[in-house]
């Protein structure tokens, strides 16, 4: 069964490590979700998000995050929910 994305990233800022994601679906702290594709992709589990430099919990569609990312991600790339 193919994976609906819920999200891709829009930019990166690698010294503080946050992705911006531009969200397809919904998303909300805890959720457990895979960024990228092939070899390249990793899990992890989202921690804080910030919409306009305030903590949030969740995130509907059409809405722009800020979130904290285990590794280095490219632009271009969605998450998908697990």
């Amino acid at each position: 069964m193919k994976k609906k994305p819920i999200g891709r990233i829009s930019n990166y800022f690698s010294k503080i490590g946050v992705a911006v994601v531009e969200v397809e679906g919904t998303m909300k702290s805890g959720d457990k979700i895979t960024i990228g594709e092939g070899e390249g992709a990793f899990t992890q589990t989202v921690g804080s998000m910030q919409i306009e430099h305030e903590n949030v919990n969740g995130a509907k569609k059409g809405q722009s995050i800020g979130m904290k990312v285990d590794q280095e991600v490219k632009k271009g790339w969605k998450l998908y929910k697990e």
